[in-house]
């Protein structure tokens, strides 16, 4: 059986589509790059706004071209969740929608689906981790991991709880394992996934333990995670980010909105005083910290003066990137019952005047980045023309001159230029060997 899956969405639908393949691999399917020579095809989908899921619903017509007898189209992952049986009738060559807890009975859906009935499992499993079946991956010096599945904090515009379910944490001895094969294959890079990765707790251990424990194995050089929430950094946590050598300097950390009152309509658990205490205690711990974050602008009922406090958030927190998003309505969400949603050209003005003020000061943080050295690891080939990518410990993206054969090394480089997002390097010292 030849299998192709197309991924939208975030880096925990890649680690989910690892996952299916992991499931599949063992029942001895065969993974295809081209869609026209599958037996089935499987579209894993995201949820969080409605642009990404008509994106979908569009995809989906093309893909049925390729449908002919006892071939399976099946959508999976978040969309699958949200929409369940409904979406066999708006999409009526889909033959099976599979939410992220039923993964294990894919073999013996997609069979029925063969056998011509069109099927539907989005039960939520608060027990399910998958912890039997190895994630197929592509090789190379990086790998995400899974911790955490699901989410208990209520954000108002968040669909995220209604598909992926209640929060639960992997046991850590299950994790460090999955991390001790990975280094063993070469793996010199991980990153944690959980949707809010620093309140993990597996019932004995913290998300310190965690960081720590990770951070020991053997040929484990960085260690990244995504995406924290604010007010989830425990001391215990910070000082283990700060004592730990292989946790990269580097933290992902979403804001949403820098007006308290848009926070309380949004049900965050934080200030905005409170979030810029989190951003200087994790400077303080770690000196050159960079952070990047999330930003949503017309929420409803943001007013002109609470969008201003959120300009103003992106120099008093001096972010090196920012993630910025219109809102979305997203049906099933708290937001939807709120009143005076923006209108769409208000809330469009405000987030190009956003991207205007994170893109002014990425250029003037990596501006003044030029000329320092860092070290990188080299992580693939560029799109475009003979250089390779490779990344600082602050997360930063650098060209550079080197052979195809350098993937998985480290360098020293100096950064000589920025296009205001990625460097161009050179090498300034010559490959580190893996710790």
């Amino acid at each position: 059986m030849r299998l192709y899956i197309e991924t939208y969405g975030c880096q925990m639908n890649v680690a989910d589509s690892e996952l299916i393949f992991g499931m599949l691999d063992r029942e001895g399917y065969v993974r295809v790059e081209d869609p026209a020579g599958a037996d089935v095809m499987l579209v894993n989908t995201c949820a969080v706004r409605d642009n990404a899921e008509q994106r979908v619903i569009g995809r989906m017509g093309e893909l049925q071209r390729h449908k002919r007898p006892g071939s399976v189209l099946g959508v999976v992952g978040c969309m699958a969740q949200r929409l369940g049986p409904a979406l066999l009738q708006q999409v009526p060559r889909v033959d099976m929608v599979v939410g992220p807890d039923a993964y294990r009975n894919l073999p013996e859906l997609i069979r029925m689906a063969q056998a011509g009935e069109r099927t539907s499992d989005t039960e939520f499993r608060a027990w399910e981790h998958y912890e039997d079946v190895p994630p197929v991956r592509e090789s190379g010096p990086t790998a995400f991991v899974t911790v955490q599945r699901g989410c208990d904090y209520r954000c108002t515009f968040c669909i995220v709880p209604q598909t992926r379910g209640p929060e639960r944490s992997r046991r850590l001895q299950d994790i460090v394992r999955e991390v001790v094969e990975l280094a063993g294959q070469g793996t010199s890079e991980v990153t944690l996934l959980g949707q809010t990765v620093n309140s993990f707790h597996d019932g004995e251990h913290d998300f310190a333990d965690l960081l720590r424990a990770v951070g020991a194995v053997d040929g484990i050089r960085r260690l990244r995670f995504t995406s924290p929430y604010p007010t989830d950094f425990t001391p215990r946590c910070i000082e283990a980010m700060a004592t730990t050598p292989a946790v990269c300097g580097h933290v992902h950390l979403p804001v949403q909105s820098g007006s308290n009152a848009v926070l309380r309509r949004m049900l965050r658990r934080y200030t905005r005083e409170r979030y810029l205490e989190v951003v200087a205690a994790l400077r303080s711990a770690l000196p050159g910290i960079t952070f990047s974050t999330d930003i949503i602008v017309g929420f409803p009922g943001e007013t002109e003066a609470q969008f201003e406090e959120t300009l103003t958030l992106v120099n008093d927190a001096d972010f090196d990137d920012a993630y910025t998003f219109k809102y979305s309505v997203r049906q099933g969400t708290p937001a939807v019952r709120l009143g005076d949603h923006l209108a769409d050209e208000v809330a469009s003005a405000r987030l190009r005047r956003l991207i205007d003020a994170v893109r002014s000061n990425t250029r003037r943080k990596n501006a003044a980045r030029v000329g320092q050295c860092h070290e990188v690891l080299v992580e693939r080939a560029a799109k475009r023309g003979n250089l390779m990518l490779a990344r600082t410990r602050g997360n930063h993206l650098v060209l550079l001159d080197l052979p195809a054969g350098t993937v998985g090394e480290y360098h020293i480089a100096r950064l000589t230029g920025t296009t205001g997002s990625t460097f161009t390097g050179t090498v300034a010292a010559p490959a580190l060997a893996v710790l």
